[in-house]
């Protein structure tokens, strides 16, 4: 699973971009967002790089990730 901090997400809208940009690179991938801490959780088989350039590339930036 990663862990992915992510800026400018604050509402419905922003969780759908995250949610559609994730599952573009992975349409299995398992996607959970928190925006109250700005946090996405994601489970997939992906690479972390490409799920965080596929979240920035909508227009989210990612400022840290991690495998948890």
């Amino acid at each position: 699973m990663y862990e992915l901090q992510v800026e400018k997400m604050s509402c419905g809208h922003c969780v759908n971009a995250v949610t559609k940009s994730v599952q573009a690179v992975d349409a299995q991938a398992q996607v959970e967002v928190d925006l109250a801490q700005r946090k996405v959780r994601v489970q997939s088989g992906a690479e972390l790089a490409k799920i965080a350039a596929a979240i920035d590339d909508a227009g989210y930036p990612v400022i840290s990730s991690a495998i948890v």
